[in-house]
Parts: C-alpha cells; structure tokens; sequence
C-alpha cells in the first residue's frame, strides 16, 4: 500500500534541521520563511562533490538528512529542495515542489527543482539550490523584482505548452540575465530520482565533468570549480581568475565543506584529471543544468 504521503516528511528530524541552521521554531509567516531561507542558503554549500567521487546516497529524504543534518554537508538542487520543502511542510506552510531548465528553456532539460510556498496569502518562489541562489524568496508574479544584499532578481511568465512557466533573471552587466525557467506540472519523488539519475551519470553533464563549491559567505558569494575561483560582491565587479596550484584544500576550508580525509585525498585525485575547458560555462556563470 503507498505510503500516505511521498515524500515521507514525517520522517525529518525538525529539531536536528532548525539547530543545524541555526533556527527558532515560530509561526508560518513570510518574515519567517525569509529567515528559514537564507538561514538554509547560507548553512549548505551547493556542491557536486559526491556525484565526482560516486558516492552519492540519492536524493531521498532518508538521505539527504543523513547528508545535510547530520553531516553539514551541502548539495544540488534536488537534495536542496527535498530537505527545504520537508522542513517548510513540517513547519506548517503550504509547499510544492516544481521542476525548471536552467539558460535556454528551448534545449535544456528538466534538471532542476525549486519549491514554491504560500504565505501571506501569496505564493512566493524559494530556490535553495541553484550555483547562486536568491537570498530571499521572490514572489511568484509576473514582473515581480526583488533588490536583496545588493542582488536584483525579476520573475516573468511565460507560455509553457497549454500552460505557463515561470522564468527567473538576474540583473548582471546592465541587463536581465536569464537563470531558469519553471513549469506546473506536478512532481513526484521519482522525478527527482530520475532527473538526479541523469545530472549524475550522463556523461556529459556538468556534473560529472566540472567540480562546483559555491557558498553565501557573509560578505561576497565564492564559486569554486577544479580550474577557477569566482568572487561576487554586491555593487562591485566580479572578480574571476584561474585556480593556483594546491590551492583547493585552502578554498574548501574557506567554503567550511565538512570531508574526511579520504574524501579530501579523492577529490584532489578526481579534480586533477577534469578537463580543462570542457563542462565550462563562460566566466561566473552557472553552468547548466543546476
């Protein structure tokens, strides 16, 4: 018989979660989801550190805790979303988890996850794990734009086949840069499975091909990839340069990734025969699909 519900919720140790990310437990409102947010941006790096040293658990609830919670580990978007919409849901808000193609929603894939949640009496778009997410939830209206910590952000509907989609855009070099674009379509857990599945073996993914680190750190966003190192602050220009040699340990520790030694001593190994160019997006962008 199926369980009741699947994404099984209940089994998230929502203590353990809100100490993690350092967290009081109060009333759904929207001042709180912005807290619980960028509290949960903020603590989990986006990474792809398992997928390169194929060891990672999947993208279950069971596991992403064991990850995320018990670890303090970080992720991608699938493992983001998972454990932020169990924990908004525990919370008491209404939530849906929906699916988007990162850059030209014409050729990408639906290889991303972002969570939609009400409050306030609107729905407001929360996107966990993206390369370099929103610090803050953006309302889900067409034209609506957010300015938060110096980074500006814009929603647009669009058609989406007899539907519509939501398309996210960054404001960057005095222009609107396109992010995702997410449809309506329910999800289920095993969409997840299986756009994890793809992201994570295909052997042209970004994935598999390029080592990606990226964290909210209190003054300025790091990118890390096995070949450059991308800063961003706000109001200021980007800084991007090529990674130095034995630098990788000294950055990891920057970003705070919490890894064994053998996982350390691994990703050295793995991350020093990437290719050099392939799997790039162009300089401080993030590359697809996220």
């Amino acid at each position: 018989m199926p369980h009741s519900d699947p994404w099984q919720i209940d089994g998230l140790d929502l203590a353990a979660y809100l100490t993690r990310v350092g967290v009081t437990r109060r009333p759904p409102s929207r001042a709180f989801l912005d807290i619980l947010y960028e509290a949960h941006v903020r603590t989990f790096t986006f990474d792809n550190i398992d997928v390169l040293l194929e060891q990672h658990p999947g993208v279950r609830l069971a596991a992403v805790q064991d990850k995320f919670v018990g670890r303090g580990r970080g992720g991608y978007c699938f493992e983001h979303g998972t454990l932020f919409a169990a924990a908004a849901a525990r919370l008491g808000f209404d939530v849906e988890r929906r699916l988007g193609r990162v850059g030209d929603a014409t050729v990408a894939a639906r290889t991303h996850c972002v969570v939609v949640i009400a409050a306030n009496g609107a729905k407001w778009l929360a996107d966990p794990g993206f390369g370099m997410s929103l610090l803050r939830p953006i309302r889900l209206a067409d034209g609506a734009t957010d300015d938060h910590g110096g980074w500006s952000y814009r929603l647009r509907e669009v058609p989406e086949g007899a539907g519509r989609a939501w398309a996210l855009q960054r404001w960057r070099d005095g222009g609107w840069e396109p992010m995702h674009t997410h449809d309506e379509w329910p999800v289920r857990p095993v969409d997840l499975d299986t756009g994890h599945h793809f992201t994570s073996t295909w052997p042209d993914s970004h994935f598999r091909r390029t080592l990606m680190v990226t964290r909210h750190l209190p003054d300025r966003h790091v990118t890390l990839t096995h070949r450059t190192v991308t800063v961003r602050r706000s109001a200021e220009p980007t800084e991007h340069r090529e990674l130095r040699d034995g630098e990788l340990d000294a950055l990891l520790d920057e970003l705070a990734v919490p890894l064994t030694g053998r996982e350390r001593d691994d990703l050295r190994r793995v991350a020093a025969g990437l290719p050099v160019t392939a799997g790039h997006s162009p300089p401080g962008r993030s590359p697809a699909p996220q």
